[in-house]
């Protein structure tokens, strides 16, 4: 079978990105349909309300504008990823992933009607304005929501960079909706980012899975290791937060990158095409130290195959929240008048066989999201034995170069970023029971 890893739906605002595996459409064609009758009745039906709109519809229609729309119908009746491209949609597929698009800068899908998001592109206006996942948007400035397609949605998003959008949105928690004014950019996206958290300890985010992120991730590795005084690092944080998703090649390199063996994702489907099974090699790049891994329900399909694997093989804690759920594999089906179908034909396995379909990935450790207000110092040290009169010295130890374990950098991640706190914690904590703490 062959799995292309630049076939994925990625418009200005994005629709799920997910994971997409392209089957010629010959694969189809030649398969055997002697065994499925057509459906004269519903045919039957099909056509008389054909005809029906056709006489009767108040004002005229075309007969290739009533088809397609059918055929729309066909597929978002059957999840929210199948879907029909007609030829502008299936040329920008065909483009493939530049990293660089023009919008809001969210991931979006459709939930009951109304444009659900997925996850907050990094860096971009929506990141900005606090559009968060989960969040539910049901009007366009005056537009309301019901009633459109997401491409329809999607296109009133789009705009000219500099001209704004009012989003009314519902947010669970939230007694009653309430109005975002953004401003449409150009959305460049950096797939992975990376900093030095304490020395020995890296950070490593990827926003989305793109054709080169996992080469992306090993010069950031190196980076980090350059920063760290050229010594190995002793742990890392993967954050694979509000990551919604991408491109199924990069996220079973940067998966294989921290496992020797074993495993990596399989799929199945009811052809024998849709059925591939991925296996690590060996070698991982930071020779066995421990990775905690951040997860939340903005991961979805590419994230959680990474997080999923790294969790079966035990090579990384998971932390978070349950993560979106997508588990399901689309195939792009080429049409000979230049169209296309995205199709669901799979769903895709953890290596112990789980599937994520509608579940998601259940973290190791579950983390609320916070903020965190610290409180000012008192005037007042507390009391210690060393304060009391007479104490015992310690017997001669040198006491007087004890540091603080947290540090104004700790103190700093916990003000910006609870959970990444947490990990970092939990980092240093794995790193000390491997017996190389001093």
């Amino acid at each position: 079978m062959n799995v292309t890893t630049r076939n994925f739906l990625l418009l200005s605002l994005g629709l799920i990105l997910g994971v997409s595996l392209t089957i010629g459409h010959s694969v189809f064609a030649d398969r055997e349909t002697a065994g499925s009758p057509l459906p004269l009745k519903e045919l039957r039906i099909f056509t008389e309300v054909f005809a029906n709109i056709k006489a009767n519809y108040v004002e005229p229609v075309e007969d290739k504008e009533l088809l397609e729309n059918a055929i729309r119908g066909m597929l978002s009746g059957l999840d929210p990823h199948s879907a029909y491209l007609d030829e502008e949609l299936y040329k920008e597929l065909q483009v493939g992933t530049t990293g660089e698009f023009g919008g809001l800068g969210i991931e979006v899908g459709m939930e009951d009607g109304f444009v659900k998001v997925i996850a907050p592109i990094d860096d971009t206006p929506a990141q900005r304005a606090g559009i968060a996942a989960g969040d539910l948007i049901i009007r366009l400035d005056d537009t309301p929501v019901k009633g459109l397609t997401l491409r329809e949605a999607v296109d009133i998003m789009r705009g000219e960079p500099g001209t704004q959008i009012t989003l009314t949105i519902v947010r669970e928690g939230l007694d009653a909706p309430f109005k975002v004014t953004i401003t449409r950019a150009i959305i460049k996206v950096t797939s992975v980012k990376h900093r030095l958290l304490a020395p020995g300890f890296g950070y490593v985010r990827i926003t989305q899975f793109q054709s080169n992120t996992a080469e992306n991730l090993r010069e950031a590795l190196a980076k980090l290791k350059k920063e760290n005084d050229g010594k190995p690092l002793d742990g890392l944080v993967l954050d694979l937060r509000n990551n919604p998703g991408g491109v199924l090649n990069a996220a079973v390199e940067v998966a294989d990158a921290f496992l020797e063996k074993g495993l990596i994702v399989y799929t199945e489907g009811r052809a024998p095409d849709s059925e591939v099974r991925f296996k690590a090699t060996p070698g991982d790049v930071l020779d066995g130290a421990p990775v905690v891994t951040l997860i939340n329900v903005g991961s979805a399909s590419a994230s959680e195959i990474v997080a999923g694997a790294l969790q079966d093989h035990r090579r990384a804690i998971i932390m978070g929240s349950r993560s979106f759920g997508k588990g399901s594999v689309q195939t792009v089906l080429p049409m000979k008048d230049g169209t296309a179908l995205k199709l669901t034909t799979a769903r895709y396995f953890t290596p112990s066989g789980r599937s994520i379909q509608a579940e998601g990935i259940e973290p190791d450790i579950r983390l609320a999201r916070v903020e965190v207000s610290l409180v000012e110092a008192e005037d007042l040290e507390p009391v210690t034995e060393a304060d009391l009169k007479r104490h015992l010295d310690n017997g001669g130890a040198d006491v007087g170069n004890a540091q603080d374990p947290g540090g104004e950098e700790a103190t700093s991640i916990l003000k910006e970023d609870y959970q990444l706190y947490e990990a970092l914690n939990l980092l240093k904590g794995l790193y000390l029971l491997k017996g190389k703490g001093h």
